[in-house]
């Protein structure tokens, strides 16, 4: 039962994280935004990015801030949080 936890667990945050990098790369692509795919990918994400974008954005040194640094934000926390978790099951 545990090793299936751990499974399950370590593939949500594998999921996650693969969601997070193809909305980075749709970003950086000439593709039509306004696609079920992209709507998709923000609905699945934005949850997570959207408050670290909040807090870094309030940070003394977000406000100048060319470049979106959440996603790598979040792949340090999603990582700590991974650790984290299978290291109490």
């Amino acid at each position: 039962m545990r090793l299936i936890l751990y499974r399950t667990i370590n593939i949500v945050f594998n999921v996650a994280e693969i969601l997070i990098i193809a909305r980075v790369l749709l970003s950086w692509l000439p593709v039509d935004k306004s696609g079920r795919l992209f709507d998709l990918l923000y609905t699945v994400t934005e949850p997570i990015l959207g408050p670290i974008r909040n807090m870094l954005e309030r940070s003394p040194f977000g406000r100048s801030m060319i470049f979106d640094f959440s996603p790598i934000v979040a792949f340090l926390l999603m990582g700590l949080a991974r650790t984290i978790i299978l290291s109490l099951i």
